[in-house]
């Protein structure tokens, strides 16, 4: 459940058949390896050296990095991964520390997550997404049902 004192799974180490997973085309896969474990806090689960590299952070957050000759100059797509509230303070600043003006300020959202948007150094857009806890009797719970999100009533 969301809450701002919520704890973060341990990185999941495990094999099982990825239901879904990212590739990322990188022209430095040695720096997009360390910024996203540094900064991003993932783990290389394996690397075929100069053919790719599979990051993971949580169970079924799985990004395989891929030496190419050149990436595109705009961020050609956009990923979010899910954390919890305390994280968002960290990974920014591992970010900022790796990349100076990579990590946005995190904003909260009408949706009622607290999110980050970093750039990797392979031109990825990653949004670090945590959940807020939600009051069923407040202006923010009425929002969202009015958008058509269910929320159940307080009591």
């Amino acid at each position: 459940m969301p809450a701002l004192d919520a704890v973060a799974p341990e990185v999941y180490r495990g094999f099982y058949g990825m239901p879904m997973f990212t590739l990322l085309p990188t022209r430095d896969l040695e720096a997009s390896k360390d910024f996203w474990i540094r900064g991003l806090g993932f783990i290389d689960l394996f690397s075929a050296p100069g053919q790719v590299t599979h990051l993971r952070r949580w169970a079924f957050q799985d990004v395989l990095l891929l030496p190419v000759e050149q990436v595109a100059e705009q961020p050609s797509m956009s990923i979010s991964f899910s954390c919890v509230p305390s994280q968002i303070d960290e990974i920014r600043a591992r970010c900022e520390e790796l990349v100076p003006g990579s990590a946005a300020e995190p904003e909260i959202k009408p949706w009622n997550s607290l999110e980050l948007t970093v750039h990797t150094p392979e031109n990825t857009r990653v949004v670090m997404t945590a959940a807020r806890p939600i009051d069923p009797d407040s202006a923010v719970a009425a929002n969202l049902r009015a958008m058509g999100i269910e929320v159940p009533a307080g009591g």
